[in-house]
């Protein structure tokens, strides 16, 4: 069984996520086990202090070293194989190919959560990967890993169900959005299904499939 793992001071912010739809599924039939980590838990003193201010000065506070060592290492001791990845907007930009890529791997992943102003650099000694959902800053690296997390979880075989389901979305060939797609009633407030999706012609809505393919921006 896969092993994700999530190091966060927010860990209530995943009890939905990973308690709903095909992250539940995911859990249920034994296919991969989702956990948090709280950071607080491995805070220095009475305080269980986990920030300080940065050298140089500046504002805001990072992370320190040694709470963000403490739980990778915790991480580890649950899954020494496991590949630490952490979530940050000058990482690696997520992309459809990575989650493919990740969600075949025989390990697990331990996913870091940044807050305040970031992190001591010193953590990434021990990091795998740095990873970006996006060029735009959020306020910590929670949903990040949510995203990221749910992107690989639905693609490990058995998740969705369907052989074809993951093979037809879109960005599967790294460019290609998927082509619009109807369901009951045949007409709705004048708007009607396109007649060759009713055709039978197997042949016809294929190629107006391939036709109605947007690429990515």
């Amino acid at each position: 069984m896969r092993k994700l793992q999530v190091i966060t001071l927010f860990p209530d912010m995943f009890t939905g996520v990973f308690g709903s739809s095909m992250m539940w599924k995911a859990q249920d039939d034994n296919i991969v086990e989702l956990s948090t980590i709280n950071l607080r838990d491995f805070g220095i003193g009475p305080r269980k202090q986990v920030d300080d201010t940065p050298y140089g000065g500046g504002d805001g506070m990072l992370l320190k070293p040694e709470p963000l060592f403490a739980a990778v290492e915790h991480a580890k001791s649950l899954d020494p194989s496991a590949k630490v990845l952490l979530m940050t907007p000058r990482g690696m930009r997520w992309k459809q190919a990575l989650a493919q890529e990740y969600a075949v791997a025989k390990h697990g992943y331990i996913f870091i959560c940044g807050r305040y102003e970031g992190y001591d650099e010193r953590i990434l000694r021990v990091v795998d990967q740095e990873l970006s959902v996006g060029d735009y800053v959020l306020t910590g690296g929670e949903l990040p890993a949510m995203t990221i997390v749910d992107s690989i979880v639905r693609l490990i075989p058995g998740v969705l169900g369907g052989e074809l389901s993951a093979e037809i979305e879109s960005f599967t060939d790294g460019e290609t959005l998927e082509f619009p797609q109807y369901t009951r009633p045949e007409e709705y407030n004048g708007m009607k299904v396109p007649e060759v999706l009713l055709s039978g012609h197997h042949g016809n809505i294929a190629k107006w499939r391939a036709e109605n393919s947007k690429k990515a921006v």
